[in-house]
Formats: structure tokens, C-alpha cells, sequence
């Protein structure tokens, strides 16, 4: 730790030496941003938590077509490559890293336009989405038992009364070929109606080669997104806003290899897709000088798919041995949600009465799955065989209810003191084809705690007490004796920070530092029952551990003048055990996907005649791939470029995409897959490789 924090001294130091050396300054300011995920759209400055903010600017110079490919920008996140797409995400070492059985139970919140898709994130494409908000520690107040470690909320485009459009082109190696379209305007015949409506395709190969079948597209990415959003704003002081989307990512599934490279040997790749319609519709009044009604109602249906070759390999591959086996799994997930609340008004705050929200929450989900798994081994040197032909279904309901508040009181001049508060309740009903039925049900109750003060108009300091909450469950299939159900988990989070606009606001720094105490963590590890079958696994979880995280996070953006801008986004992470007794002791190891150190930085350039560059580099520390096993990733880094030309209406760009051509681990097994003694070995899923291409777009004003 120590090792690690000098090495962030370091880069903070040179980063500020090179930032005051510049000499001439413009007028150029740091425009202030709303948080959407907030009670009443605050700005993120006047919120005493960790935030970070990408936003419509930075999203299109990353050129980059789904959110996995941000992560590396943001400091104290992770993701977990257990499909083709980022699904499963970690923030501040919290969160899951995979989840094959139909009891979901997710520890990050994700929600792209008000519709939640926590646990599913594959959709999380970026083609007109102008701001990603990521809100770091416990979420117990606002967002209850899905947000245990923090919560992604993703908000695309909203219409304009102006009538605009806009085009974009992208072209690049591994045969990337993209499109999209966006147009929106005023509604005609309507008065204050305006609409938007976008439409998107990516296809790729996804960085694979099958020497097997002579193939390079087994890994593919084959991605349509849909947007259609209207909001009209009444006469009688009524704002309602539509929202609906359609994501297909048919993507293909054949990512690891025996030898831990981009050549495949499998001979029934696989699948991993997810086709999600959602739609959320929020109404608004204001006429009522007390108070402002909310009611955002969303509903979701999602249909995925997720295959493998369990073997990796094919017949010749094996020989003398027969080793080949499969796995499929089909699932439905539906979800409806309503949100009421009663926020206080705009006159009311004019008045320095106290701000308050009260509301109510609830999240009916369904969730049904479908999994085949066959296989067949034979052994002609030692005459055994083996055969596997199974098919378990599950059926998964919840209801979550939930009573919320939070209120906000200036005590003092230029400061300010929060209280938030939960009540939520889940009830469960759970049945299989292994007549196992489960219907628990639980209450709990997170809260926050803020005091902020503001030392000058644009430096906030903020001090918070925190605590979340994730529901208990129960495991699947084999289990040991009285360990069929686990209880909740608490998260407690302590974090001091500071949010300030300096310079003539050109100098944007926000940092925080928490300490967050776990209590009956939930540990989900697993084993292999079968050695020659990899579709043996189980997985189980327990309150077997104690756990605390201590970490740092900053953001630094410096404009220059007109022509340079600049970042460094930091952050230093120790998250680990106090106590761990599983399949061995794990007391003070670091959690799974948990790296000590996150960096980012980058320059911007910006010629008046058009030319403009962006340098970005990125490093993260080595992690712990699982919980069963004590294989780590590398540390790595990555360089990103963009080079290009801008002119009036229209733009177009080189990007090199992990310029150095780093090679890097985003998932890891410990197991044996080789027969015929079948000897533990690390097999890890390579990040993507260089890529090289251009984009186009232009704009209709």
C-alpha cells in the first residue's frame, strides 16, 4: 500500500508541476454538470458523495462503441469478462463477476434511462448517450438492495425544440463496420412536444481466430441499437418525458483458449446475446407552490442467450481422447418499476425553507431460465468413460417495496446537513426442476448522513456517513447441510471529500477518501465437481467473511486556454478480508477484481483550424481474478490516439485503440480442462488488442 501510494504521490506531483507551468491563461471555464441520478437533478458539485461524470464530449472523442471500453477511464471500477461484453461490474472491489442460475441478486445498480438493467449491463452501448454518471459507495438511501457498492446510470440524448440530425461513420480493423443516425425536432401539431430518435449498427469479429473451423467471426459483435424519446411540456403545468429503447447485442461467445491466445480451437463456439426492450415514462407537475409530484413508471423485457464450448477444443485436438462438452442457457428477465415521489419546490428553496423528497419505490421482476448441458469423455488407455445430458429449469419472482426520504437543512452560513433514509422490503418466490421452492422475505433499512460546507462559492468540502444494503438469498443445486440460505449484507461507508472549481473555473479538482466496513459479507465462490466434466461447476455463497475497503479517488481537469485541455483521473483502492474461512483461509487477501491502483490521464488538443489530437493513457495494478483460487492478473497500461480534422458541421477521425498493443487479462479460471489428468492450470480471457480505424460524422443544424 504504501508502495502504491508514493507512486500516486508521484504522478500527482508531476501532473500539477506541468499544469502551472503554462503562463498565459484564456477565459475558457468548466462548465458545472447535473447529476440526473440524483433526487431533483443536483449538480454534481453540491453532492457530498464520489461521482464520477462522463460526459457528451468525452464520450464521442473515445470514439468507442460500449461502455466496457470507458471503465479503464474511471478510477476504483472494474469489470469482469465473463461474456463477450462487460456485464458484471466492481466498484471499490464490490460487485459480481458472474452469475449463471436464475436468482439474481446484483451488488452495482444499472440503469440506462430511468430502466433498470442491474446485472445485465451487455446493452450498454454509447452511440447518442450524452452523459454516464457513476455514483461510488453505498447507495442505501436512494437506489436500496441493488446498489450495495454503487450504482451506473446511463442517459441518452434529450430532443431539442430545434430541428438537428447527425451522422456518424466508423471503419476499422477486425473488420468493424458501424452506422448511425439521430434526428429530432419540435412535434409538429403539438405545442412544447418535441421528439429524438436514433438508430444504430455495429458488427465486428471480436479479435478471435478459429483455427478450427477456418473462421475469424466466432467471437463477433453484432450490436442494433434503437432510441425514441418525446417530451412534452403541458399548459397546465404537467412535463412528461418518454423514453423507449431496443438493444440487440447478438453477439458470438468463443474467448478462450487453451494456450491463453487469440486462437481458438473450439468446434462449437458459442453464444452470449441479449435482446432488451425497456421503456420508462416520467410525469411531472409543478403548479403546487409547496412541492413538485414525480412518477417515473418503467417496464423491461430482456431475452438472452448465453453458450460456450466447454472444452475449448475439438476432436482432433484431444486424440486419443473423446472430450467434448456444451452448455446453453436461455433466460427471460422482465421487470416493472414505479417510482413516486414528492420533491420541494423551487419557491421553497428561494425561501431557505429546508429541501426534502419523500418517496415510494417498487420493482416487480421475473426471471426464468433454461439450461442444457451435454457432453461425453472417453478414456481408451484407461478404459472410462463418462456422458452428461441435463436440463434444469428455474422460474425466479421478487417484489421490492421501499419508503425513502432525504431532507436538507442549512444549519450554518455555506453549510449544510443531509439525512436520507430507507425502508425497503423484498419477498421472493423460487422454484426449479430439482423441486427445490424458497420464498423468503426481509426487510432493511439503509441510510445517509452528510454535513457540507462551502468554503467558497466554488469549493465544497463534504464529510458523510453511509450505509447500504444487499437482500439475502439461498444456493442452488448442491449445497452443504444447513447452508441453503445466506442472510443480508450491510455496507458501512465513512467519506470525507472536497469538489472545487479553481482558476477563473478552468482547474476542476475533486477528491475523496473513504473507509467502508462490511458486515456478513456475502462471498459467492465455486468448485468443480467432476474433473473431466467443465460443466460441473457449482456455485455457492455465504456470510463467510468480514471485509473493509480504504481507498482514494480524484479527478483533475485543467483548460489551458482555447487549444489545450487536460485530466488525470486517480485512484487508489486496499479491499480486502479481516475474515474469510472457506475452501481455504483468506484472511487479509485482496477481494477478487479489486486493483490497488487505477490511473488515467490525457491531453487534448485543439488547433484553430481544426486539427485536433487526444493522447490518453491508462494503468491498472495487478487483481485477484476469484475468490477460489489466488491467481492474479498483470498490471497493465494502455495508450489511445485520436487524430483528426473538424470543420463547421463535420468531423473525421484516426483512432488507435490500445496503441502499444498491450496484452491483458479482464477474467481468469484456475482449473483443469486438459485431459487426460486434468492438471490445474490459469486460463485467462485476453482484453482487446490494436485496433486501427476512422470515424465520420456530421451534423445537420
Amino acid at each position: 500500500m504504501i508502495k502504491n501510494t508514493r507512486f500516486s504521490l508521484k504522478i500527482n506531483f508531476l501532473f500539477a508541476a506541468f499544469l502551472f507551468s503554462f503562463s498565459s491563461f484564456s477565459q475558457e471555464v468548466i462548465d458545472e454538470v447535473t447529476v440526473t441520478a440524483d433526487y431533483g437533478k443536483r449538480k454534481e458539485s453540491d453532492i457530498p458523495s464520489s461521482i464520477f461524470i462522463l460526459d457528451e464530449e468525452m464520450i464521442y472523442k473515445a470514439s468507442n462503441q460500449h461502455f466496457e471500453d470507458l471503465i479503464q477511464t474511471i478510477p476504483n471500477i472494474n469489470w469482469s469478462g465473463d461474456g463477450n461484453r462487460a456485464r458484471y461490474f466492481q466498484i471499490r472491489g464490490v460487485g459480481e463477476l458472474e452469475q449463471y442460475e436464475g436468482a439474481p441478486n446484483p451488488s452495482i445498480g444499472f440503469l440506462i434511462d430511468d430502466i433498470d438493467f442491474s446485472g445485465i449491463g451487455s446493452i450498454a452501448t454509447l452511440f447518442d448517450i450524452e452523459q454516464i454518471e457513476v455514483l461510488k459507495g453505498a447507495q442505501g438511501s436512494r437506489y436500496g438492495a441493488n446498489a450495495l457498492g454503487g450504482l451506473i446510470y446511463m442517459k441518452s440524448v434529450e430532443p431539442d425544440a430545434d430541428q438537428s440530425a447527425r451522422i456518424q461513420l466508423r471503419i476499422g480493423e477486425d473488420d468493424e463496420l458501424a452506422a448511425g443516425l439521430a434526428f429530432g425536432g419540435a412535434l409538429v401539431n403539438f405545442n412544447n412536444a418535441k421528439y429524438r430518435l436514433s438508430l444504430h449498427h455495429h458488427q465486428s469479429n471480436g479479435f478471435r481466430e478459429n483455427i478450427s473451423l477456418n473462421r475469424s467471426d466466432t467471437n463477433q459483435r453484432k450490436e442494433t441499437t434503437i432510441r425514441f424519446k418525446a417530451n412534452w411540456e403541458t399548459i397546465n403545468n404537467w412535463i412528461f418525458n418518454l423514453s423507449n429503447m431496443l438493444v440487440n447485442v447478438n453477439d458470438g461467445y468463443d474467448a478462450f483458449s487453451i494456450d491463453n491466445s487469440f486462437k481458438m480451437l473450439s468446434d462449437n463456439p458459442g453464444k452470449d446475446s441479449q435482446k432488451s426492450i425497456g421503456s420508462s415514462f416520467k410525469a411531472t407537475y409543478t403548479k403546487n407552490q409547496y412541492y413538485d409530484l414525480e412518477m417515473i413508471t418503467s417496464v423491461a423485457n430482456s431475452d438472452m442467450v448465453f453458450s460456450y464450448d466447454a472444452d475449448w477444443g475439438n476432436e482432433s485436438s484431444w486424440l486419443p481422447y473423446t472430450y467434448d462438452y456444451f452448455s446453453k442457457s436461455k433466460r427471460n428477465r422482465r421487470t416493472v418499476s414505479q417510482d413516486i415521489r414528492y420533491i420541494s419546490s423551487n419557491t421553497m428553496s428561494l425561501t431557505n425553507s429546508p429541501e426534502w423528497v419523500i418517496g415510494v419505490y417498487f420493482i416487480k421482476l421475473d426471471d426464468e431460465v433454461k439450461t442444457e448441458s451435454t457432453g461425453e469423455y472417453n478414456d481408451p488407455i484407461y478404459v472410462y468413460s463418462d456422458s452428461l445430458n441435463s436440463n434444469f429449469n428455474s422460474q425466479y419472482e421478487s417484489l421490492n417495496a421501499s419508503l425513502y426520504g432525504n431532507l436538507n437543512l442549512d444549519i450554518a452560513e455555506n453549510s449544510l446537513l443531509s439525512v436520507g433514509l430507507r425502508a425497503e422490503n423484498r419477498g421472493v418466490d423460487y422454484s426449479d426442476s430439482n423441486n427445490l421452492s424458497m420464498s423468503p422475505d426481509e426487510t432493511m433499512f439503509g441510510g445517509e448522513i452528510s454535513l457540507s460546507r462551502w468554503f467558497e462559492r466554488n469549493i465544497n468540502g463534504y464529510l458523510s456517513l453511509s450505509q447500504s444494503f444487499k437482500a439475502g438469498g439461498f444456493n442452488l443445486g448442491v449445497t452443504p447441510e444447513g447452508k441453503r440460505a445466506f442472510d443480508k449484507e450491510l455496507l458501512w461507508n465513512v467519506e470525507v471529500g472536497l469538489k472545487s472549481l479553481l482558476i477563473n473555473e478552468r482547474l476542476q479538482l475533486n477528491a475523496a477518501i473513504f473507509y467502508s466496513k462490511r458486515r456478513d459479507q456475502q462471498v459467492r465462490t465455486s468448485s468443480q465437481l467432476i474433473a473431466n466434466d467443465p460443466a460441473s461447476f457449482v456455485f455457492y455463497t455465504d456470510n463467510a467473511a468480514k471485509g473493509k475497503s480504504v481507498g482514494v479517488e480524484s479527478n483533475i481537469k485543467w483548460i489551458h486556454n482555447e487549444h489545450v485541455q487536460m485530466y488525470l483521473n486517480l485512484g487508489i483502492l486496499k479491499a480486502r478480508f479481516d475474515e474469510y474461512i472457506g475452501q481455504s483461509s483468506l484472511n487479509g487477501r485482496d477481494l477478487a477484481h479489486a486493483p490497488r491502483y487505477s490511473v488515467n490521464g490525457g491531453i487534448d488538443y485543439r488547433h484553430p483550424k481544426g486539427i485536433f489530437a487526444l493522447l490518453s493513457i491508462s494503468a491498472k495494478d495487478e487483481f485477484y481474478f476469484d475468490v477460489s483460487h489466488n491467481q492474479k492478473s498483470q498490471k497493465f497500461k494502455l495508450v489511445n490516439l485520436r487524430l483528426g480534422y473538424e470543420k463547421n458541421d463535420w468531423s473525421l477521425q484516426l483512432f488507435m485503440n490500445n496503441l502499444l498493443n498491450e496484452k491483458y487479462a479482464v477474467r481468469g479460471f484456475f482449473f483443469g480442462n486438459e485431459p487426460p489428468d486434468f492438471p490445474n492450470k490459469l486460463y485467462t480471457r485476453k482484453g482487446d488488442p490494436r485496433q486501427i480505424g476512422i470515424k465520420y460524422e456530421m451534423r445537420f443544424n
